[in-house]
């Protein structure tokens, strides 16, 4: 849903989400599919990362941010040209 979005929309998304989760009377779980990590990790409670439809791992924000299979997935794989300079 952030696609597009500025900063400020971002924002306003973002809680527009968590109100929804966070109002008890609702009983609510909100699946957010999401490419902006940042987003994912700052909103969710329990993240399930894909990569090309597959499974990588899940659990909570900060041990699937700190996964090497995330990290490669969405960050690459180190440059050896680079690094090797």
């Amino acid at each position: 849903p952030m696609a597009g979005l500025n900063l400020e929309e971002v924002e306003d998304m973002a809680r527009f989400i968590l109100d929804i989760n966070e109002e008890e009377r609702w009983k609510v779980t909100c699946v957010l599919v999401e490419h902006d990590m940042g987003v994912v990790m700052d909103i969710s409670h329990q993240v399930l990362v894909l990569d090309f439809g597959n499974m990588i791992t899940d659990g909570l924000p900060q041990e699937v941010s700190k996964n090497p299979q995330v990290v490669n997935a969405y960050l690459g794989e180190e440059d050896l040209y680079i690094t090797r300079r």
